[in-house]
């Protein structure tokens, strides 16, 4: 039998998935004590769902199948697990989506495919009544988006008129001003989370195509820092991505470490009083951007 965790809230609610026949799995509500009063959260008419974030309201977001071979829908999953879960819709012209994300607001962020090939970031309308939001990409036909702060702030990836994926901070409003946070000396970026505080992390390639865990400048001007810079070279460990980043600028991700032999780990990042203040700079620069 297989499950997976994907989100913890502030209050220790956690959710994921986990099977539970002929390789079918439904999202889950876990019991976090260990005791195995898991909840089923069901699915959208379909055999298949699986939840992706919770908030600290116990709000729940992922995909869900709506019959069975259908492509999955974006799902508000109802919490005490009676199945009346909420069918986020699609845009015009699409038929999938998937959720990613929801702050403590209630806002909701994912994807959907605009027509049968291409997909676009997507802010949803959590009533399910389908008035939701193209974000568009960066001169490309795809983008996806990660991540939902309190403030609305959105991040993922788009892809450029090259077809590179970059790191990106969309416009919530759905006009197209999306910023491409960029990848110096690479061609491909992600970011998969920001906090409260506009600290934006992912990861970018170099000039040699390596993945290096990445604080990105959120103005958009290049500034990026590669957050091998920020730890002591001896220690022996090369990060590779960072998935999330929270209010206190505490960082979470995969690398190796030399001394355990090149296989991936996870890592916790936790900023020193100097490299805390360069990760501060970036939310600064972006309020100075904002105020101009």
């Amino acid at each position: 039998m297989s499950r997976g965790a994907y989100s913890i809230n502030n209050s220790g609610q956690i959710v994921g998935y986990a099977s539970i026949y002929l390789g079918y799995g439904n999202a889950c509500l876990f019991d976090p004590t260990g005791g195995g009063n898991n909840k089923n959260l069901l699915t959208l008419g379909g055999p298949s769902s699986v939840a992706q974030s919770i908030n600290n309201n116990g709000q729940i977001v992922g995909w869900a199948d709506t019959s069975p071979g259908c492509s999955g829908g974006a799902c508000l999953f109802d919490p005490t697990g009676q199945g009346n879960n909420t069918n986020l819709g699609i845009l015009v012209g699409g038929s999938f989506s998937e959720a990613y994300s929801i702050n403590d607001k209630g806002q909701i962020v994912g994807y959907a495919d605009y027509n049968p090939d291409y997909w676009h970031a997507c802010l949803f309308d959590p009533t399910g009544s389908g008035d939701n939001i193209d974000l568009g990409a960066l001169d490309g036909a795809y983008s996806v988006a990660q991540s939902i702060n309190n403030n609305g702030q959105i991040v993922g990836w788009a892809d450029n008129s090259s077809g590179y994926f970059h790191a990106c901070l969309f416009d919530p409003t759905g006009d197209g001003n999306n910023i491409d946070l960029g990848t110096p000396g690479g061609t491909w970026s992600i970011a998969y989370s920001i906090n409260d505080g506009g600290q934006i992390v992912g990861y970018a390639t170099n000039s040699s195509g390596y993945r290096y865990a990445c604080l990105f400048d959120p103005t958009g001007d290049g500034n990026n820092i590669d957050l091998n810079s920020l730890i002591d070279p001896s220690s022996g460990w090369y990060l590779y991505e960072s998935y999330s980043i929270n209010n206190n600028g505490w960082i979470v991700g995969t690398g190796d470490i030399a001394p355990l032999g090149h296989a991936t780990h996870a890592y916790l990042l936790i900023p020193e009083p100097t490299s805390a203040a360069i990760m501060a700079l970036g939310a600064a620069l972006l309020a100075s951007k904002r105020r101009r």
